[in-house]
């Protein structure tokens, strides 16, 4: 499916072809405290499938595996566009689709870091969950 979206202010845009079928909640600490909510809905791109326009701010988040994981996000608004592997040319990107303007058709398939989830979030009916990722 191809997808587009932009930060807030517009300054950051993209586009992307990606598997519906592999939207994901996810439930961690550090998403909850980085989109500044519940949890995030991302769904994994591969770098040829993804088209980025104009320069994120990039933060490094070391995780609880120990893994560091380039945040980035819009230098003037904030908004979160995706994470990746640091290093090397990242193979995969995990879109925040926060941003997307597709997102009301992008159905999570399954919820991950369920163990971090807050209490008050009821189910979601027929969406999987793993207590990690």
């Amino acid at each position: 499916m191809k997808i587009d979206g932009a930060c807030h202010c517009g300054r950051i845009t993209y586009e992307a072809e990606i598997d519906p079928e592999r939207v994901i909640l996810c439930h961690c600490t550090d998403c909850q405290t980085l989109s500044g909510t519940a949890f995030r809905t991302i769904v994994p791109v591969t770098a040829a499938d993804f088209r980025l326009s104009g320069e994120p701010k990039v933060y490094v988040k070391t995780a609880e595996s120990g893994r560091k994981r380039a945040q980035a996000f819009c230098p003037d608004c904030g908004a979160p566009i995706y994470a990746s592997a640091v290093g090397e040319a990242p193979k995969h990107y995990f879109l925040r689709l926060g941003t997307c303007r597709q997102r009301a058709e992008l159905a999570p398939r399954k919820q991950i870091w369920a163990r971090s989830a807050v209490p008050w979030l009821a189910d979601i009916p027929g969406v999987p969950k793993l207590a990690e990722q």
